[in-house]
């Protein structure tokens, strides 16, 4: 959950803005444009008033109905003018703002996916979803409600001003009377309402990870009928979620009346004083009429600028919060510059110290070699450290001591995708994205054919099963393949994995979880994924690994025991006392 603090920025934070408006650079000539145009627009709206006074004064007054004609055209021509000028600001603002949003959207995206899987280990996925869809969303209001709109209305209120000065100082005084009151009451709406926004934004945050996380969870909510609790938890963050927006529909129903009262006491009481100068023949009508235009015309902008304010406020904090998930570098290191074509898969661990988290090692001193073609087995309870030894030879996390080489060369000599293009990695947990069988396979790389998808799911055994189901490789698996079976995904992974034709494969054995018709279908595929390839296998049941090279037993983190199936079995140690264990519950 998200805490206010977090919440917390300054409407002219430059720091943010100069880096946010950085992404206007593609776009100078269409911003510079935008800003001429909000000029124009600011000294454009003043003008109609002045003239009105000048055709009452100068041509009503004296029965001059040739002036008048002339005067109206002006007036419909100036109206017309303005309403060209408003489309293309309105069109362009919008148009800006949707172009750098997309391309901030685009860089977030691309940052998010170099970093490592600890980032993601300690981040709700709602967070960053937040901040890809509804922080990216609140930004463009910088652009299309926010600064643009501010300069717009601070410019007018700059012309109007002027305007009013020139025609009659007296009567601007009197109009402005009341002024220091609105600047009161904005100034404490502005106040309230950015504290109200906050919550919003955190209450829109804390609702996105909760139904994030617990759709994706929802299996385990109705395993264990927890229906009930997790729908009291959600009725209290969405209660939160209404009572953070009634507050700011409070706030701007108290205030827009208040606003419209002091605007309504700063025309009577332009009326009265400037009624009594028209009487007394010291004040022209034209220019009463012409203050009381202009006394709308300059308090209209200044109720929506405490409103735009808070629009920029809230672009601010998401800029912020987007620029913050910019600044991390949270991700691996790839200075390696080794990108060979072909390795032979020779791999050796030399001394590896790993933690998850500070001095927390869940391995420690881990030495072991694996040659070429040879397959591997780790053995343990869970949490011995097996999956941990996975994720380092795939640099999925970064070493705390000590060494991995492949092909006698250092893994952080390599480039990281060339190193990741020869490892091949099948685990437990398959995941399959909302697509095709056929897209799942070869994740858009359009460089595997579809022949090359259809022998690799023939060679592993599974070309069967995917011609049965409707569409055969055009199948949509859904999300997370949820129409497709435990064994089906497996089989699935173990095509994907094939088709990259990588040199090592990793293995999280997964069929603990299948029938045994099933399982033999997938150790048939793994032997014959394995086959020709250096591999380590991470082995659920022990039975399965009868063949490897070597089998390492991992125990707390550390080495306990290594050697073939038999000799540890002479050893009549921990593993030993495994096998004996998983053959009784077989037996």
């Amino acid at each position: 959950m998200e805490s206010d603090k977090e919440l917390k920025g300054n409407v002219f934070d430059f720091r943010i803005l100069k880096r946010i408006f950085a992404f206007v650079k593609p776009y100078r000539g269409r911003f510079f444009f935008l800003v001429f145009l909000t000029i124009f627009l600011g000294a454009l709206a003043p003008t109609q008033p002045y003239l009105i006074k000048l055709t009452i004064d100068n041509y009503i007054a004296v029965g001059n109905m040739e002036g008048l004609t002339m005067m109206v055209s002006l007036l419909f021509g100036i109206a017309v003018l303005q309403a060209i000028v408003q489309y293309f600001h309105t069109y362009l603002s919008g148009w800006l703002g949707q172009y750098i949003v997309r391309d901030i959207r685009n860089q977030l995206y691309q940052h998010i996916q170099r970093l490592r899987l600890q980032f993601f280990d300690n981040t709700p996925i709602g967070k960053l979803v937040t901040r890809v869809v509804s922080d990216t969303e609140t930004l463009l209001e910088i652009f299309t409600n926010g600064l643009a709109a501010i300069i717009g209305d601070l410019l007018q209120l700059v012309f109007i001003l002027g305007f009013m000065l020139i025609i009659n100082w007296k009567l601007a005084l009197v109009s402005l009377a009341t002024f220091p009151i609105m600047l009161l009451a904005t100034y404490i709406f502005k106040e309230k309402i950015k504290k109200a926004f906050s919550k919003v934004r955190n209450a829109v945050s804390n609702l996105n990870t909760f139904v994030q996380e617990h759709i994706t969870g929802m299996n385990i909510v109705q395993i264990f009928n927890s229906e009930e609790k997790e729908y009291a938890k959600f009725k209290k963050i969405n209660k939160e979620h209404l009572q953070a927006n009634l507050q700011t529909v409070n706030y701007y129903s108290i205030y827009f009346p208040v606003a419209e009262v002091i605007a309504a006491s700063a025309t009577g009481l332009l009326v009265w004083y400037g009624a009594r100068g028209v009487i007394q023949d010291t004040i022209s009508l034209g220019d009463l009429i012409a203050f009381i235009m202009y006394i709308s015309l300059f308090f209209r902008p200044l109720r929506m600028i405490a409103d735009r304010f808070n629009t920029l406020q809230l672009g601010i904090v998401s800029s912020n919060r987007i620029l913050n998930l910019l600044d991390n570098h949270e991700h691996i290191q790839d200075n390696g510059i080794y990108s060979p074509k072909n390795i032979l898969g020779k791999v050796q661990f030399d001394n590896i110290w790993f933690a998850y988290k500070e001095d927390d090692y869940v391995l420690k001193d881990i030495n072991f070699e694996v040659k070429q073609g040879e397959t591997l087995a780790l053995v343990g309870a869970t949490g011995a450290g097996k999956s941990s030894v996975i994720n380092l030879l795939s640099r999925f996390y970064e070493i705390n001591k000590g060494q991995i080489f492949v092909d006698d060369i250092p893994l952080t000599d390599y480039n990281l995708p060339n190193l990741r293009k020869h490892i091949g990695v099948v685990l437990q947990d398959v995941f399959l994205f909302s697509d095709t069988i056929e897209q799942n396979i070869t994740l858009g790389n359009k460089d595997i054919s579809h022949e090359k998808v259809r022998e690799a799911a023939e060679y592993v055994g599974a070309l069967q099963f995917i011609e049965k189901l409707p569409g055969g490789f055009q199948y949509n698996v859904m999300e997370r393949g949820a129409t497709l079976s435990v064994g089906q995904r497996q089989m699935i992974s173990f095509v994907r994995a094939l088709v990259y034709d990588p040199k090592i494969i990793v293995l999280d054995e997964a069929t603990s979880s299948v029938d045994t018709e099933t399982e033999e279908m997938i150790q048939a595929a793994m032997e014959k994924l394995m086959k020709g390839r250096t591999s380590i296998v991470i082995a659920h049941r022990l039975a399965t690994i009868q063949k490897a090279d070597k089998i390492l037993v991992l125990d707390k983190g550390e080495i306990k025991e290594a050697g073939t199936h038999e000799s540890l079995l002479e050893q009549e140690g921990l593993y030993a006392q495994l096998y004996e264990v998983q053959y009784k519950s077989v037996v």
